[in-house]
């Protein structure tokens, strides 16, 4: 008797991402199988532009509403899935070609939740040097813009994304998986976009990025990681 394989459910939150939209569903409908994808649900957080409109254009997206904040949208979205593995994908980040296959295959050797490497699609040599860091196997190198792929069975088990984190709801989630079981990184790559280091400046955002991660690691909450982030990096 043939075993179907696991399918996946893609989970994008957005908020006034129409420069984005249309080109990550073009990107993953062009790289996957649709024997894979079984839905892509895209989770607007109250978008003012023209995002929600450009998302309903593509047949494959799935649009619903959530209240604005990435961990909200993002569990929202996981409560929408109905495959048994969940892809949360940033709207401006672009995953490699079969990158389906590729998630299907580990979870099929019994991985419950990784990511891929990252690149930026910028040439800055001070940029490439901190995505060759997420070769590495630990928690400082992790972040929601390498993508996560993770079993719905586990994710619930994981009790989903933290809702008192306005920002790092991405690295406090994955800390968590990280105690919980093994992490996999996969050895292909997503390109992310660098339009906050273009806006702030490479230097400038990497320092403000490492000292949100030292304040947590000094036990700083939630409500003092996003009062330094409002005061020192623009919200987009």
């Amino acid at each position: 008797m043939k075993v179907s394989k696991p399918q996946i459910s893609v989970v994008i939150p957005v908020y006034n991402e129409e420069k984005n939209i249309s080109r990550i569903l073009k990107h993953l409908i062009e790289n996957s199988s649709p024997n894979h994808i079984k839905e892509i649900i895209v989770v607007d957080g109250g978008s003012t532009d023209n995002t929600v409109n450009l998302a309903l254009l593509n047949n494959r997206a799935t649009v619903i509403h959530s209240n604005k904040g990435r961990a909200k949208q993002l569990n929202f979205g996981a409560q929408r899935a109905t495959s048994e593995i969940i892809y949360f994908l940033h709207a401006d980040t672009f995953p490699p070609k079969n990158f389906d296959e590729s998630i299907i295959n580990t979870v099929a050797q019994g991985n419950k939740v990784g990511c891929f490497e990252m690149r930026f699609d910028s040439d800055s040599k001070f940029l490439n040097f901190f995505a060759l860091l997420t070769k590495i196997n630990h928690t400082i190198c992790r972040g929601g813009d390498q993508s996560l792929f993770i079993t719905k069975d586990f994710f619930i088990e994981m009790n989903g994304f933290n809702e008192s984190y306005i920002i790092y709801e991405d690295n406090e989630f994955i800390a968590r998986t990280y105690k919980a079981t093994k992490f996999t990184i996969l050895p292909d790559h997503v390109k992310t976009s660098a339009r906050k280091h273009r806006n702030h400046g490479n230097v400038k955002l990497q320092y403000h990025f490492g000292v949100i991660h030292l304040k947590n690691i000094l036990g700083a909450g939630p409500d003092e990681l996003h009062d330094y982030y409002k005061r020192n990096i623009a919200i987009q």
